[in-house]
C-alpha cells in the first residue's frame, strides 16, 4: 500500500510538472541569474575588497579566478552528474551549496577565506548551469518553444549581467560583503520552486575520474601560471612549472578521452561538429564579455579616480542593452537563421574591442561607456542562439553532457581571460599598454570565432542528416 501510494504521488508530481513546464523555466532563469551575478558583480568590489584585506592584482585575479576556475573544471563531471543523478536533484543540490557558500563569502575573514569560499561557489554553480540547461530540454519538447524557453532562461542572464555593475556599486557603497549575501534569498526562493517541479529521468553514466583530475590539473596549471606570470614573470620557475604541469594534464585528459571505457565527453559528442563550434563560440565569447569588465574596472578606478558606484554606472548601458533585447533573440533566429546573429554579434564585440583599445587613456567617460555598448550586443545575438543550435544538435540524454562541454569552454575562456588580462595589467606604470593588448587579444579572439560561428549548421541541416 506504502509503494502504490509513493508510486501515485510520483506520478502526480510528474504529471504536474509536465503541465506546467513554466515552474521549470523559473527556477532555471532564477539559478542562471545567482550564477551570472557573482560571476560579474564582484568586479566593480575589487579594489574595495583590497582595501580591506591588502594584496596586489594578484589576490584580486583569485577573487574572480577561484570562481571561474572551478565552475570550468567540474563542468563537464557535473553534465554527467546531472544525467545520472537527475536534473532536478542535481540542480537542488547545487543551488543548496551555492547559498551557504555565498554565505561563507559574505562573512570571510580574510582574503584566503574569501576566495576558498569562490572556490566553493564554483563548484556548486559547475552543477547548476549543466542541470538547469538540461531541464529546459526535458521540460519543452518542441525545437521552437524549447528555444524561447532558452532566450527566456538567457533573461536570467541578462538581467543579472545589467544588474550587477550597478548593484554591486551600491552594495559596495553599503559593504562589498552585501554583493555576496544577496544571494541568499534569491537561492531560497530558487529551492522552493524546485519542489514543485516534476522529477527528472536518469541515465546510467560513469563518472571520468582520470579526466576530471586531468581538467582540473590542466586548467588550474594554465590559471596559476598565467596569474603569477604577471607578477613574477613569465620565466620564473613557478610559473614555467604550472605551464608544464598544465601541458600535461591537456595531454592526460585528451588520452583519457580517446582511449578510456568511460570519457567525459562521449565519443558521439567529439564527433559532432555543431557542438566543437558552439565551443569555440562560447570560449571567445567569454573573453570579452567577461575580460573587458574586469580591465575596465580597474581603469575607472585605479586610473580615472571613480568610486564603485560610478563605475557601476558606467557598465550600465553595455548591460541594459543586453537585458533589453535578449527576448527577442529567438524571433531573431527564427527569421534570419542562427548564423548571422552569432556573427554579427562577435564581429560587432570585436569592432568595439579595438575602438576602446584606440581611445587615448583621458578619452571622455561617456564614449568608453558608449563603446561598451557594442561588447553588451553580444550577450542576445551571440549566446541564445548558440545554446539553442548546440540543444537541437543532441539527443535528449545527451543534453547535459553537451551543456557541460559547452558551458566548460566558456568558463574556460572568462577564466583565462582574467589570468591573461590581469598579468599584463600587474604593472601600474603601463597599465593602459596591458589594456591596450587585452583588447586586442580579445578581438582577435572574437573575430576568429565568427568566421567559425559561419560553418555552424541549421536545424534543417541536422534534420536531414539525423
Amino acid at each position: 500500500m506504502t509503494a502504490q501510494l509513493t508510486h501515485q504521488a510520483a506520478r502526480s508530481e510528474a504529471s504536474t510538472g509536465a503541465a506546467r513546464p513554466s515552474l521549470t523555466l523559473a527556477a532555471a532563469l532564477l539559478g542562471f541569474f545567482i550564477v551570472t551575478l557573482d560571476a560579474v558583480v564582484v568586479n566593480v568590489a575589487l579594489p574595495t575588497v583590497q582595501q580591506d584585506f591588502g594584496g596586489g592584482i594578484g589576490g584580486l585575479q583569485w577573487v574572480v579566478d577561484g570562481y571561474t576556475l572551478m565552475f570550468a573544471a567540474f563542468l563537464l563531471t557535473s553534465g554527467v552528474l546531472s544525467d545520472r543523478v537527475g536534473s532536478r536533484r542535481a540542480f537542488a543540490g547545487g543551488v543548496v551549496v551555492f547559498t551557504l557558500a555565498s554565505l561563507a563569502c559574505g562573512l570571510a575573514p580574510g582574503i584566503g577565506a574569501l576566495v576558498a569560499a569562490r572556490f566553493v561557489q564554483g563548484t556548486a554553480a559547475a552543477v547548476m548551469m549543466p542541470s538547469s540547461m538540461a531541464l529546459l530540454g526535458q521540460a519543452y519538447a518542441d525545437p521552437r518553444e524549447r528555444a524561447r524557453a532558452v532566450a527566456l532562461w538567457a533573461m536570467g542572464g541578462a538581467l543579472a549581467s545589467s544588474s550587477g555593475p550597478i548593484l554591486g556599486g551600491l552594495l559596495t557603497e553599503l559593504s562589498w560583503r552585501l554583493i555576496f549575501l544577496i544571494n541568499v534569498p534569491v537561492g531560497v526562493l530558487t529551492l522552493l520552486l524546485v519542489r514543485k517541479i516534476a522529477p527528472s529521468t536518469r541515465r546510467a553514466a560513469s563518472i571520468d575520474w582520470v579526466g576530471q583530475t586531468t581538467a582540473v590539473v590542466a586548467m588550474g596549471g594554465l590559471t596559476y601560471g598565467a596569474v603569477e606570470a604577471g607578477s613574477q614573470g613569465f620565466a620564473h620557475a613557478s610559473v614555467l612549472s604550472a605551464f608544464g604541469l598544465a601541458v600535461v594534464g591537456i595531454l592526460g585528459f585528451a588520452l583519457s578521452q580517446t582511449r578510456g571505457r568511460h570519457p567525459m565527453i562521449p565519443r558521439t559528442l567529439l564527433a559532432n561538429r555543431t557542438l566543437r563550434g558552439a565551443a569555440v563560440i562560447g570560449f571567445a565569447f567569454m573573453v570579452a564579455y567577461y575580460g573587458l569588465p574586469f580591465v575596465f574596472t580597474l581603469y575607472f578606478q585605479q586610473q580615472r579616480g571613480l568610486s564603485a558606484l560610478q563605475t557601476g554606472a558606467l557598465f550600465l548601458p553595455m548591460m541594459l542593452i543586453g537585458a533589453a533585447l535578449t527576448p527577442l533573440s529567438a524571433r531573431l533566429v527564427e527569421r534570419v537563421g542562427h548564423r548571422a546573429p552569432i556573427a554579427g554579434g562577435l564581429i560587432l564585440m570585436a569592432v568595439g574591442a579595438v575602438a576602446l583599445a584606440l581611445m587615448p587613456a583621458t578619452a571622455p567617460l561617456a564614449a568608453v561607456s558608449g563603446l561598451l555598448i557594442l561588447v553588451g550586443l553580444g550577450g542576445p545575438l551571440v549566446m541564445p542562439p548558440a545554446t539553442g543550435v548546440l540543444l537541437n544538435s543532441v539527443h535528449g540524454h545527451h543534453t547535459g553532457t553537451a551543456s557541460g562541454v559547452f558551458n566548460t569552454s566558456r568558463q574556460i575562456g572568462g577564466a583565462l581571460a582574467i589570468a591573461v588580462f590581469g598579468a599584463l595589467l600587474a604593472d601600474r606604470s603601463t597599465f593602459m599598454h596591458g589594456a591596450r593588448m587585452s583588447l586586442v587579444i580579445a578581438a582577435v579572439v572574437t573575430v576568429i570565432a565568427a568566421g567559425v560561428s559561419l560553418r555552424l549548421r541549421s536545424s534543417e541541416q541536422m534534420e536531414a542528416s539525423a
